[in-house]
């Protein structure tokens, strides 16, 4: 009799530690919600602006590249979105599943634009005019989106949301596509290498594509291996 009441209560004690730590956790936990929901809402306004600048610069030149790449980016808007709209709620966890249904959409949207527009610029071989103002758009990009994807990715792991994982790697994806832009405006304005940036987007849909699918299945390898460290 003294073992089970010995036993009730080491198992009380135990919840009871749990109860402690996770009150203690709570306001990181707090935290870490508003720092996805600020990076969500910068995310929003930088890709705002680049959508506009790409869009008008792209059709000034004639470069679909470019246009592309605006279009891209009010995709990576709607990814942030999503988070924005995760985290204004209470228990963001309520939302998880949803969240990651919603960027693997994001995912797959981009993917197929990006291969369609692949397939017509090898088709038609298209060329674009130099666009001075879409290769400064790429270049800030890359020092932008990259620094955006780690924060994001940083935080989502320790916040433990794989929807804030994703929408990192939504974000790190739209760093390749810039260095797809950059590459390709330099080489068809340098050398003539019209089919590099629409060869280079082909490889950008496949990882976009994988990296859809993960989302929409919940599967969170950035995240399970961060927790396994």
């Amino acid at each position: 009799m003294g073992d089970l009441r010995g036993s009730a209560v080491a198992r009380s004690g135990q919840a009871m530690a749990v109860h402690v730590r996770d009150l203690a956790a709570e306001p990181d936990r707090r935290r870490r919600q508003r720092i996805a929901l600020g990076l969500g809402w910068a995310t929003i306004a930088w890709n705002t602006i680049e959508a506009v600048v790409a869009i008008v610069a792209g059709a000034v030149a004639s470069s679909t590249a470019l246009v592309g790449f605006g279009l891209d980016s009010t995709v990576e808007v709607l990814s942030a979105s999503v988070i924005v709209w995760q985290m204004t709620r209470d228990v963001p966890e309520d939302r998880e599943e949803q969240a990651l249904r919603l960027i693997a959409v994001s995912f797959f949207a981009l993917a197929g634009y990006v291969a369609v527009q692949a397939v017509f610029d090898l088709a038609s071989r298209s060329q674009p005019e130099t666009s001075t103002v879409g290769i400064a758009l790429a270049a800030v990009s890359l020092v932008v989106m990259p620094l955006l994807a780690g924060l994001k990715r940083r935080n989502g792991r320790r916040l433990g949301s794989g929807s804030v994982v994703a929408d990192s790697n939504q974000t790190l994806l739209c760093t390749y596509l810039s260095v797809v832009l950059l590459v390709g405006l330099l080489l068809n304005a340098t050398v003539g290498w019209w089919w590099a940036d629409p060869v280079a987007a082909l490889v950008i849909a496949a990882l976009a594509i994988n990296e859809g699918r993960e989302a929409w299945h919940g599967e969170r390898r950035s995240e399970d291996n961060a927790c396994a460290a």
